[in-house]
């Protein structure tokens, strides 16, 4: 339904708000990397790539069990409790993160970080589509994209301001011994207690969703919230349109998602979640150190170079906002897939040809544009629209997890193919995987712009709500 009385402002706030959980995952995801140089100093794991892989990639084991947990227990407890949970989570690891003075406490607290994202990287954008009319949706998702985007700017920014310059040619006993050894890189972790709190805070005025109210049968509190919204005729019409697709049982079976109509929308997120983390982009935040350091950058050049990156991702967010519900989801996911494929056969050639400097930074920069502007935003969008009403949950909590299993994969795995195959060869085979996610989307992914979830639902998804009639009457 769609009219002019909509309380943007209202729908704006309460936006931002569930959004700094993407804030807050963008941060913790990234600070990491411009603190790597010295806590790797700090724990004496400079020699071990096994080590330096598990300390990059320790927090996603708390990415899946957040995402494992948080489909059951949102649809169980609702869409608010659990974003408070992450948001105390944050709060807990940012500050033990930043104690640490062994590196098994290190990677435990880490782990407890990853939880928080968990949690966040699935709640934050699933609350937004459900508090959001059907023409707007897209842009409002894309803002959890954004303060995404904000936290890892902020992070790559404190990264290189908190850092004191580092001589060419430093020895790791210099940096050990130095500032940035010893204090810097805590600070950095220590900086998100602040947005933590904050984000804990505002969550206590933040309402319930009023998808999961409806399908909890508080209808009465669902038409408030959506009447706060759009007005008294926007909710009536919602909530009927909500009913029509929900019944009066509310467990989810796991016979549900596994029938044919169902599991075929299931699959669709499923790999596009794991896409969105294989198409290779996630380890020039997460392995900068390693990917300019390959193009004969040093290290207080490494982290004015993450900033510049983190700038164009940035900018290229707001572009994906201002065309993600004028070009389609669609579109914009073929362009990224295909976009990233010539990027990384070119940046590939050139690391072939042992070429350095402005060249591969230029490709870097639009590698990242590329994906900032499609797959990392729409990709949440198009998970947070395309699962039926009543299993939305448990749907995108298991797409949730797909996503973090690969992340897990590609962050562990990176030190080691680097070594043996070289950053080219590396690329390459990032490049081979785009191709082949270009050819899924282009042949499975339906465009769901312009229309509501429900009318998503009846069109793509309608075997869910036969199925759950089934259940019921059983």
């Amino acid at each position: 339904m769609k009219n002019d009385t909509y309380n943007h402002l209202y729908l704006f706030i309460i936006s931002m708000i569930s959004a700094m959980g993407g804030f807050l995952f963008g941060y913790d995801w990234v600070v990491i990397g411009g603190a790597k140089p010295f806590y790797e100093r700090f724990f004496g794991i400079t020699g071990s790539p096994a080590a330096q892989g598990w300390a990059m990639s320790c927090a996603l084991v708390g990415c899946l069990a957040g995402a494992a947990i948080s489909g059951i227990l949102s649809d169980r407890y609702g869409r608010k409790k659990l974003l408070m949970l992450s948001a105390a989570l944050f709060l807990v690891s940012s500050w033990l993160t930043g104690a640490a003075h062994s590196f098994q406490s290190f990677v435990v607290y880490r782990i407890i970080g990853g939880i928080g994202i968990g949690l966040a990287s699935n709640l934050s954008p699933m609350y937004i589509a459900e508090v959001t009319p059907a023409h707007l949706r897209g842009k409002y998702v894309s803002i959890n994209q954004l303060t995404l985007v904000i936290g890892i700017l902020a992070a790559q920014i404190f990264n290189w301001l908190i850092a004191e310059p580092v001589p060419a040619g430093a020895t790791d006993d210099f940096i050990l011994r130095s500032w940035n050894g010893q204090t810097g890189w805590r600070i950095m972790f220590w900086a998100a207690l602040v947005p933590s709190a904050l984000f804990l805070l505002l969550l206590i005025w933040l309402p319930e969703s009023p998808r999961w109210l409806a399908t909890k049968n508080y209808n009465d509190k669902a038409r408030q919230v959506l009447t706060k919204i759009g007005g008294a005729a926007y909710a009536q019409a919602e909530l009927q349109a909500i009913t029509q697709t929900a019944d009066g049982d509310t467990r989810v079976r796991l016979q549900q998602l596994l029938k044919p109509g169902v599991s075929r929308i299931l699959l669709i997120g499923i790999i596009i979640a794991a896409f969105q983390q294989w198409c290779g982009i996630n380890v020039i935040f997460n392995y900068a150190e390693e990917v300019f350091a390959a193009a004969g950058y040093g290290v207080s050049q490494i982290l004015l170079n993450i900033v510049i990156t983190g700038g164009v991702n940035l900018i290229f967010t707001l572009v994906a906002m201002y065309t993600v519900d004028r070009w389609g989801r669609r579109r914009l996911m073929l362009i990224g897939a295909g976009g990233l494929a010539m990027i990384y056969a070119i940046m590939g050639l050139l690391y072939f040809m042992h070429f350095s400097g402005w060249p591969l930074l230029l490709l870097v920069v639009m590698a990242i544009g590329c994906y900032a502007m499609s797959l990392a935003p729409v990709t949440w969008v198009v998970l947070s629209e395309i699962f039926p009403n009543r299993l939305r949950g448990s749907m995108m909590s298991i797409a949730t997890l797909s996503l973090w299993a690969a992340s897990f994969g590609l962050t562990y795995t990176f030190p080691l193919l680097n070594s043996a195959l070289g950053a080219s060869g590396t690329f390459w085979g990032y490049g081979v995987i785009c191709i082949a996610g270009f050819i899924f989307i282009r042949s499975t992914l339906p465009e769901t712009k312009g229309k509501t979830l429900e009318e998503i639902e009846q069109s793509i998804g309608t075997t869910a709500t036969a199925d759950n009639r089934h259940f019921a009457a059983n």
